[in-house]
C-alpha cells in the first residue's frame, strides 16, 4: 500500500525539524542507567494507587465499581501529556522540559500526600498522570542508533518502576498510611531532579523554528501517513486494555476473603512480573534482527494463554504469579517491538511518534482500569478472567489480519 502524499508545507516541517537535529554523542553506561532509573520513578506514581485502591476508596466513602476512576483518571490525563507535552522535545531544549517536568511532580505529588477530599485526591492524580510523561521525553533523548536495543533498555527501568511502585506502596502504605507512598515518592523525586540537572548534558540539539500548533498538527499528519503507527497503536492499546484489566483489578481479591492480604504482600505480587523487565531487552534486539513479527506472534499466544492461569487465582496464588509472570511478559515484549518498529519510519520524529503511540497504550489502560473493576463488581473475578482473555484472544486476532500489511511496510516477514 502507497502511502498518502505530504503537501509541501507539510514536508517542508518535518524536513526542517530533521535537519535542524544535530547528531547526540552515543549515550555512556551510566547516562542510559541515569535514563532507566528517572524513567522508572516517574512512571512508577502513576501506578502506586493500583494496590490502595482498597484503602481510597475506605477514606474518601468510593465504591469498588467506581474506585477504577482513580486509575482511569491518571492514565486520561496521561495520554493527554502524551499529545501535549512530548512533542515539545522535537522543539524545544530537552534538558530545561525534563527538570521543569520533574520539579512539577513534585510538587503534584505532595498535593496527593496532603489531599483532604475526593476532588483535590482527583486534581493531584491527574497532575501526576500528565506530568509523568517526562518518561517518554527521556525514551526519546536515548537517540537510539540500535532502537530495539536501547528502547528495550530503558523499557527495562521502567518495568521494574512499574513493578516496584506496587512493592513500594504496598510496604509504605501498611507502615505509615497510603499518603506517605506519595509524600516520600515527592521526596525521591526532587532528588533525582537534582542529579539530571547535574548531569544531563547542557547543550542539547538545535531545534526547528516551527510554531506548536504546527507542531502537534505534524502528530496527525504522522499518523495518518504512517500506516505502521496505526496498526501497532491498535494492537498497543489492545494489550493495555489487559495489562490495565489484571492490575487494577487483582487488588480486590486479593484483599477480600479468603486470603484477606496486607497491603505489603499485594504489592509484592508486582514482583512477579519481573520477567517482563527481563524479556523487554530481548524483545527489542530480536526486533533489531528482524524478527519483531515472530516475537509479537509468540507473545500474543502467550498472553491469551496466561489467563489459564489467572483464572484459578480464588483458589491458587502459585498459579497467579505463573499467570503474572507470562502476562507481563507478554504485554512488555509487544510494547517494546511496537516502540521499534514504529521509531524505525521516521527517526527525526521520535517524540512525536513516541507521544502518538504511547496515547493508544494510556488509553487501553484507562479504559481495562474502569472497565475491569465493573465487571468485578457485577460478575465477579471469573467475569474479569472472562474479559481479559476475549481482549486477548482480540488482540491475537487484530495481529493475524494485519501481518501482511506490517510485513509489507517493515520489509519482514519472518512468521511463514
Amino acid at each position: 500500500m502507497k502511502k498518502e502524499k505530504m503537501t509541501a508545507d507539510e514536508h517542508c516541517d518535518l524536513e526542517t525539524i530533521h535537519l535542524q537535529i544535530t547528531t547526540r554523542s552515543t549515550m555512556t553506561r551510566k547516562m542510559a542507567l541515569l535514563f532507566s532509573t528517572a524513567s522508572g520513578m516517574a512512571v512508577a506514581n502513576i501506578y502506586f494507587a493500583q494496590p490502595l485502591l482498597d484503602s481510597l476508596a475506605s477514606e474518601f466513602g468510593i465504591s469498588y465499581s467506581s474506585v477504577g476512576m482513580v486509575i482511569t483518571i491518571t492514565q486520561l490525563c496521561y495520554a493527554l501529556g502524551l499529545l501535549l507535552i512530548v512533542p515539545l522535545g522535537d522543539l524545544f531544549n530537552q534538558r530545561r522540559l525534563i527538570v521543569a517536568q520533574m520539579l512539577v511532580s513534585v510538587l503534584s505529588l505532595i498535593l496527593v500526600g496532603i489531599a483532604p477530599t475526593a476532588t483535590f485526591l482527583f486534581i493531584g492524580l491527574a497532575a501526576v498522570g500528565l506530568l509523568a510523561v517526562v518518561t517518554q521525553v527521556l525514551v526519546t533523548w536515548a537517540a537510539p542508533e540500535e532502537r530495539g536495543r536501547i528502547v528495550g533498555l530503558v523499557q527495562s527501568g521502567i518495568v521494574i518502576g512499574i513493578l516496584l511502585a506496587r512493592t513500594f506502596a504496598g510496604v509504605l502504605t501498611d507502615l505509615a498510611g497510603w499518603r506517605s507512598v506519595y509524600l516520600v515518592s515527592g521526596v525521591m523525586m526532587l532528588i533525582i531532579t537534582g542529579v539530571l540537572y547535574r548531569y544531563l548534558p547542557r547543550a542539547d540539539s538545535k531545534r526547528a523554528s516551527i510554531s506548536y500548533v504546527n507542531l502537534l498538527a505534524s502528530m496527525f499528519i504522522l499518523f495518518r501517513q504512517e500506516r505502521i503507527l496505526r496498526i501497532r497503536g491498535v494492537l498497543g492499546f489492545l494489550i493495555f486494555v489487559v495489562f490495565g484489566t489484571l492490575w487494577t483489578s487483582l487488588v480486590l481479591p486479593l484483599s477480600t476473603t479468603p486470603y484477606n492480604l496486607s497491603h505489603t504482600a499485594i504489592g509484592a505480587f508486582g514482583l512477579a512480573g519481573v520477567a517482563g523487565a527481563l524479556g523487554a531487552a530481548r524483545a527489542g534486539s530480536l526486533a533489531d534482527r528482524g524478527l519483531g513479527q515472530l516475537t509479537t506472534c509468540i507473545a500474543l499466544v502467550l498472553l491469551l494463554f496466561s489467563w489459564c492461569f489467572i483464572f484459578f487465582t480464588e483458589y491458587s496464588l502459585i498459579l497467579l504469579i505463573v499467570g503474572i509472570v507470562i502476562l507481563d511478559l507478554s504485554v512488555q515484549a509487544v510494547h517494546v517491538t511496537n516502540q521499534s518498529m514504529i521509531f524505525m519510519v521516521r527517526p527525526e520524529a521520535r517524540s512525536r511518534l513516541t507521544a502518538a503511540y504511547m496515547i493508544f497504550y494510556s488509553l487501553g489502560s484507562a479504559l481495562g482500569s474502569i472497565v475491569s473493576t465493573n465487571i468485578y463488581a457485577n460478575a465477579g473475578w471469573n467475569g474479569v478472567c472472562l474479559f481479559g482473555a476475549s481482549i486477548s484472544a482480540l488482540a491475537l486476532l487484530y495481529w493475524m489480519i494485519t501481518y501482511r500489511f506490517t510485513a509489507q511496510i517493515t520489509g519482514t516477514s519472518d512468521v511463514k
